[in-house]
């Protein structure tokens, strides 16, 4: 993917995503049925108990690929191009020393997914995402009036409606929570549980995750599935 182009319509977005290498790439790469970086699909496993296929409960994060929110999608500003995101990304890794992070299956709202297990991992995370999108703000296109107007119809807090108008998005700095989407929304209580108790059965052999990268995805065009296009390292300190 590193010579791709894309045209004005891809959005581009700042993700953690873990190594190649990691089983936590190749263990959420699974669960979600497809590989972002190579664009193979995956054979996802079936928990027992869930009535459905484990495909019918990821259709959502699947199309986004495995991977943490740090800045969300977004089309280039005019003028700016994708080498520019590149090089303010590979700069901007340059500066961030990388962790370790325990995390956590749970449910948000109808959604299940990974997070933080401590304050600690929450805090490190808030502050390197807001690393990030102080640094891509000027490379970002401002959403457009229409992609505005339906963001403010939403339920939001005050405080959310001025990040948005400010900022493009509402969930950003003090409002950001750090998760990795293992599911749709899903209205059942009792599949929401199943997925979660067989993520908590699994996380402790695949131990914390290593925050030592970002990447950078992109939706060549809308409603297609998100690419992992380059991955992007942090200083080459080992994680502790």
């Amino acid at each position: 993917m590193s010579g791709a182009a894309w045209g004005a319509e891809a959005r581009f977005a700042v993700y953690y995503a873990p190594s190649r290498e990691s089983a936590w790439w190749q263990a959420g790469s699974a669960w979600l049925g497809r590989d972002a970086e190579s664009g193979e699909p995956c054979v996802s496993p079936q928990p027992e108990d869930l009535a459905r296929p484990l495909a019918d409960l990821t259709e959502a994060p699947r199309r986004y690929g495995w991977h943490g929110t740090l800045v969300a999608p977004f089309r280039l500003a005019e003028g700016a191009t994708q080498q520019d995101l590149l090089g303010a990304a590979r700069d901007w890794a340059s500066t961030q020393s990388p962790f370790a992070l325990p995390v956590e299956a749970a449910t948000l709202g109808d959604f299940v997914a990974l997070r933080p297990a401590d304050p600690d991992g929450e805090a490190n995370l808030r502050h390197l995402a807001s690393s990030a999108l102080q640094t891509f703000h000027g490379l970002r296109a401002k959403p457009s009036a229409a992609d505005l107007a339906r963001r403010l119809a939403a339920p939001l807090s005050e405080r959310q409606r001025a990040l948005l108008i400010e900022w493009g998005y509402p969930y950003v700095f003090d409002e950001f929570r750090f998760h990795m989407t293992l599911s749709s929304s899903l209205a059942d209580a009792d599949e929401r549980a199943t997925l979660v108790a067989w993520w908590q059965a699994k996380t402790p052999a695949l131990g914390p995750l290593a925050i030592d990268h970002a990447a950078l995805f992109v939706e060549p065009a809308p409603g297609e599935p998100f690419v992992l296009w380059q991955r992007v390292p942090f200083q080459t300190r080992e994680v502790t």
